[in-house]
């Protein structure tokens, strides 16, 4: 049975016009950094570039060695600036720093992921490919909700986020900015995107 960790696990999923606070679990990821703005960035084409021929080379290897299918989690990303108006009311994208990564389920190890990045580096055509890491990411306690629609229409979204609701819930934001892209925007209409927009948090115990 091919297992989709999209389904498996609660934190995939979120209602649009709702904000959830949530639990998310410890996920290991493949994951490359970089900075600027992604629909100009160089770097963040060829993070992304990296990041899919490893981890379906990851994915065929868990089938054929271990017997054990499953469904390429999508590209999610985080993303921080040193002042976070960058992301609601400047929405200024050269400003952004942001870590790209796909979840990877947990019967896969450090030794399956180096033995895909030969078997990748062997055919070439991942320019990145080096600069992919191996870790997990504990986010805990979070809140988020379901944007529908243009990447660049989420600013007031994540501001009534971070400057309402997070704060009237007694929680103040702790990680950075996450992103799940449900949807593939090279055949999605934009106005159709499903972007789960998530933000780690803690009590304020002020």
């Amino acid at each position: 049975m091919k297992v989709d960790l999209k389904k498996q696990i609660p934190s995939y999923t979120a209602r649009r016009g709702t904000f959830s606070i949530v639990e998310v679990p410890s996920l290991q990821y493949l994951m490359v950094d970089g900075q600027g703005d992604p629909n100009t960035s160089q770097a963040y084409a060829d993070a992304v570039g990296s990041l899919y021929p490893l981890a379906y080379t990851l994915k065929f290897l868990s089938k054929r060695e271990l017997d054990r299918d499953y469904v390429v989690p999508p590209l999610e990303a985080l993303w921080w600036a040193e002042d976070m108006a960058a992301f609601t009311t400047a929405r200024d994208k050269s400003r952004w720093s942001w870590t790209v990564m796909i979840a990877v389920p947990d019967w896969l190890g450090a030794e399956q992921v180096e033995a895909a990045r030969e078997a990748v580096r062997s055919k070439g055509g991942a320019p990145a490919l080096e600069h992919v890491r191996f870790e997990a990411l504990d986010e805990g306690l979070s809140v988020q909700t379901l944007h529908i629609g243009p990447y660049d229409d989420e600013a007031p979204v994540l501001a009534a986020m971070h400057t309402e609701f997070i704060p009237s819930q007694g929680l103040r934001m702790t990680g950075r900015h996450h992103e799940i892209y449900l949807s593939d925007p090279r055949r999605m209409p934009a106005e159709r995107l499903r972007t789960i927009l998530r933000q780690p948090v803690e009590r304020d115990s002020a």
